[in-house]
Parts: C-alpha cells; sequence; structure tokens
C-alpha cells in the first residue's frame, strides 16, 4: 500500500542539474570555491546535495542534486541558486553562467538492438 492520497501530492523528484560557470580570461577560481558555493544555498532552493568540480582555473561545473516537480522546475531552480551565487559572493562576481541542464545519462538497463 503507497503513501496516503494527500502525501502523493507533496513529493518531489530528485533531479541533478549540471551548470556550468566562467570567469573572465586571466581570472581564477578563488580558494575555498566549495565553502562559498556552499554558502550560497538556502532551505528554499531544496538543494539537497551540491557537487563542485573545477574544471580549469577558470571553469567550474556545479552538480546540483534538488528536489522539484520536473525537469524545467529543476533546472530554474539552479539558475536561480547560481543567479544568487554570483550576485552575493564577491569572489564569483565576475563569473557568467554558460548553462544549466539537467545531463542526459543512458540508462544501464536500456535494451539493445540485437543486428
Amino acid at each position: 500500500m503507497g503513501p496516503p492520497a494527500s502525501s502523493v501530492e507533496t513529493l518531489k523528484r530528485m533531479y541533478l542539474v549540471h551548470a556550468h560557470l566562467e570567469l573572465p580570461a586571466g581570472a581564477h577560481l578563488p580558494p575555498g570555491v566549495r565553502g562559498l558555493v556552499r554558502s550560497a544555498i538556502v532551505d528554499g532552493d531544496r538543494v539537497e546535495h551540491v557537487a563542485v568540480h573545477p574544471r580549469s582555473a577558470s571553469r567550474l561545473t556545479l552538480g546540483f542534486y534538488l528536489l522539484a516537480d520536473g525537469l524545467e522546475e529543476a533546472e530554474e531552480r539552479a539558475v536561480r541558486v547560481c543567479g544568487r551565487l554570483v550576485g552575493a559572493v564577491p569572489q564569483l562576481a565576475a563569473a557568467r553562467l554558460t548553462g544549466a541542464e539537467v545531463p542526459l545519462v543512458p540508462l544501464a538497463f536500456e535494451a539493445h538492438p540485437v543486428d
């Protein structure tokens, strides 16, 4: 037996959204960037976890695991968090968001066509 009907409406799905930030040429990611990113997240963002992946001295990918009603809402939440991040964290004020999307990952159990 599943949850009561009233609680089904409040259930959310978890999504992974990759957000890509880039600093201007010659700029470098600040030390402690993980802590800076985490400090910009608030409860209302519904972010359950964030992974921080520096890609180069000036490029960063953030993996937001967040709760949302759908894919579009999840991506919008990640964009909103990144907007707050570059607006509120002086060390990242020059960064620009170059994309935010749910990564497409092939299903491991997906059937493969037979020749």
